[in-house]
């Protein structure tokens, strides 16, 4: 396993993550999520991506139940906080109020005194952004969160959280958590270059395009898949999107990898990137996962074209 900074920060995150969106607490029962965390922690990964909204809770208590087994300070455990969990009209955004209440029940659902990384899971147009980061400042100088961070925000809102706390010598947001894969090259343009520019980390989530660019679709809609749930249905399941991931997997398998390991190290190929936070619902992806990093080296000038030029 390959550990990477987070950002200007001196702790580090394994390069491969564990997540539990859309998983744990959800379509993988408890006992198999134990068995997978206890994978992804026996094969070096040491960060463990949550969030208070993945099935309403139920994802931390999970984890807490796994989590109050292990060696705590051998982990980088995240929640996040800003979606509805109730029909309470406070109980969303970033308020101050729902920072500072959600913070304690995910505490208690995940059976730990402190959270390595909170995130604030999307910006919120209603709530002053100072109060939001002052919030964040309380809970680490409380030491409930060692560092906070953002999630899907854009560029200039990084900055303006960044101006915020240097003009009142507030801790900083460390890092930011965005969606990116083939797919989604959004960051590139600016959210790469804002978090450098900031000392912020990246710790990027569907690196696998919601299962597509696994490969899994390249044929048919396996019967229990996410494909074949309407709920979650991955936007990238299209004709047009599935011949490009064919013409990778061909890629992949003439590099000897699969096409999981195609698409995370293209990921992570990118120094700005600490890690890739991938989802398992077997033992089998965690072990696969891990290996991409191995592959960077394969990632030559003459592979890179050919992949831009398959992704167009």
């Amino acid at each position: 396993m390959e550990y990477r900074k987070l950002g200007n920060s001196s702790v580090k995150v394994s390069a491969i993550s564990i997540g539990a969106w859309l998983t744990f607490g959800n379509t993988v029962e408890e006992k198999l999520t134990h068995n997978i965390l206890d994978a992804a922690v026996d094969n070096g990964i040491n960060f463990v991506d949550v969030a208070d909204v993945y099935a309403l809770g139920k994802a931390e208590s999970v984890v807490g139940t796994w989590l109050k087994d292990r060696d705590r300070s051998k982990l980088i455990v995240s929640s996040k906080v800003y979606w509805p969990m109730s029909k309470d009209v406070n109980d969303r955004g970033l308020s101050r109020k729902h920072i500072i209440e959600s913070v304690e029940k995910s505490l208690k659902r995940l059976q730990t005194d402190y959270l390595d990384i909170y995130f604030c899971h999307r910006y919120d147009e209603e709530t002053p952004l100072e109060e939001t980061v002052r919030a964040m400042d309380d809970l680490v100088h409380q030491g409930k969160v060692l560092y906070w961070g953002t999630s899907v925000w854009e560029a200039d809102q990084l900055r303006d959280a960044i101006d915020i706390c240097q003009d009142h010598f507030l801790y900083r947001p460390q890092v930011e958590q965005p969606r990116y894969n083939m797919f989604d090259r959004n960051i590139e343009d600016k959210i790469i270059r804002s978090a450098a520019e900031n000392g912020m980390g990246l710790v990027v989530f569907s690196p696998l395009g919601q299962g597509v660019l696994t490969g899994k679709y390249n044929d048919s809609i396996p019967l229990g898949s996410r494909g074949a749930d309407a709920e979650w249905l991955p936007e990238y399941l299209t004709e047009s999107y599935l011949q490009k991931v064919r013409k990778l997997t061909s890629l992949a398998n003439d590099l000897q990898l699969s096409m999981s390991q195609l698409a995370l190290v293209w990921v992570l190929r990118k120094p700005e990137i600490s890690s890739a936070i991938t989802g398992a619902t077997d033992i089998k992806h965690v072990e696969s996962n891990i290996r991409a990093i191995e592959a960077l080296p394969l990632l030559t000038k003459d592979v890179m074209d050919a992949i831009d030029t398959i992704l167009n």
